[in-house]
């Protein structure tokens, strides 16, 4: 295949989404402006559009495609066939499946405890009265996800529904311990952005508790957050890192990473996620990262061009 050089006139990035947010989650809106002045023409782009032509853009940057959970397969595809894709589409499919979970946990990153539920398999609640969570293997936006209280003999009923549903559906389930501190300190969501020397942290949020209670079966593209600022703290950064370092091919064909964290029993940041195909950016919860995500993709633009 030839290597693609820009025609003349503006650089093209298509900003992909899915047909539910046809002009871009709000979020992502805030870069247009930042990418037009560097004279770069971006615009939305629906994922499943047949009528999209994708080898016209320099750049395909992967954005809110949301609905694609119980389509991934055939998103994978997708991906594989997009000349110019950002994150790279190896990433993509490694990372749509979270049991990727278990290759950063050998690997010695702090992740929280995960068991697995392959379709066909049955499984043994835990003898224990904790909370958990329970939730599909590929999701968005928490989507198909509940909380358990196994102290309750109507969530433990549940929580076993929960799974049947999702194995019935050949679906692999995963099941992890609630982790207590995301009442109190939150979720922490570290922001990464390309720069000139590789992947570099760039915010961080706080992400409220968001799971009230089971799963009841009822679709949602993505569930509401409350969003505040949060400084990075240095165990926070490291576990990152440590995160990133692992991901294969290394983190520096990345354009953007999120990493998802939460205190753990004794108080240290364990990995729930590492988010590296659709995550949210939350660009308007810092000054300037609106710019620095559109000289991320200017980058990336001149390292394709």
């Amino acid at each position: 295949m030839a290597h693609h050089q820009p025609t003349r006139g503006e650089p093209r990035v298509a900003l992909v989404t899915c047909s539910a947010l046809p002009d871009l989650d709000p979020d992502d809106r805030l870069v247009l402006a930042p990418l037009a002045a560097r004279g770069v023409a971006a615009e939305a782009a629906i994922w499943d559009d047949p009528a999209v032509d994708w080898s016209g853009y320099d750049l395909v940057v992967l954005r809110s495609p949301w609905d694609y959970p119980l389509r991934r397969d055939e998103f994978v595809a997708w991906a594989q066939a997009v000349p110019r894709l950002a994150n790279p589409v190896d990433v993509v499919g490694w990372n749509t499946d979270k049991r990727y979970l278990a290759e950063l946990s050998a690997a010695g990153v702090p992740t929280v405890a995960t068991a697995w539920i392959e379709p066909g398999e049955t499984w043994a609640l835990p003898a224990d009265s904790g909370e958990y969570v329970i939730k599909p293997a590929v999701s968005a936006g928490s989507q198909d996800t509940g909380r358990y209280d196994l102290a309750d003999p109507e969530h433990r009923e549940l929580a076993a529904s929960h799974v049947r549903r999702l194995t019935a559906a050949a679906r692999v389930a995963m099941v992890q311990p609630y982790l207590s501190a995301v009442d109190t300190a939150g979720e922490t969501a570290l922001l990464f952005l390309a720069g000139p020397g590789g992947l570099a942290f760039s915010h961080a949020i706080r992400k409220g508790p968001m799971l009230t209670g089971p799963d009841l079966g009822v679709a949602e593209l993505y569930r509401a957050e409350r969003i505040d600022r949060r400084t990075a703290l240095p165990d926070q950064l490291a576990v990152a890192q440590l995160a990133l370092a692992a991901v294969p091919g290394g983190p520096d064909r990345l354009l953007y990473a999120r990493v998802d964290l939460i205190p753990g029993p004794d108080g240290a940041p364990v990995l729930v996620e590492l988010e590296l195909t659709e995550p949210s950016l939350f660009i308007g919860y810092a000054d300037s990262a609106p710019d620095r995500l559109a000289a991320a993709i200017a980058a990336h633009l001149a390292r394709r061009s």
